[in-house]
């Protein structure tokens, strides 16, 4: 994934996030890029996607939203098991 377009709370007190993701979203098999996918809809909670995290990239990336001067710096993650609960029509 290379952005997620909205995250929106869904249950607080469990952390669990509902989004999409945005601006490109591959299939990756043996650590190569083999097709774009759609975007996805996610429902997870977040402090069970970091309990599964398997690496972390060395590097900061700076993460811009669309609305206002909020960003974020954060690695590349591997991250087993994400839930990923729908797909768009394009």
């Amino acid at each position: 994934m290379t952005r997620f377009h909205y995250t929106n709370p869904v249950h607080p007190v469990k952390t669990i996030l509902t989004g999409m993701t945005r601006d490109g979203t591959f299939l990756i098999e043996n650590g190569r890029i083999t097709r774009p996918l759609k975007n996805l809809r996610f429902t997870q909670s977040i402090l069970e996607a970091f309990s599964r995290v398997e690496m972390l990239g060395r590097d900061l990336k700076l993460i811009k939203q669309d609305w206002g001067n909020f960003a974020t710096f954060a690695p590349a993650a591997i991250i087993h098991g994400f839930r990923f609960t729908g797909v768009t029509e394009f």
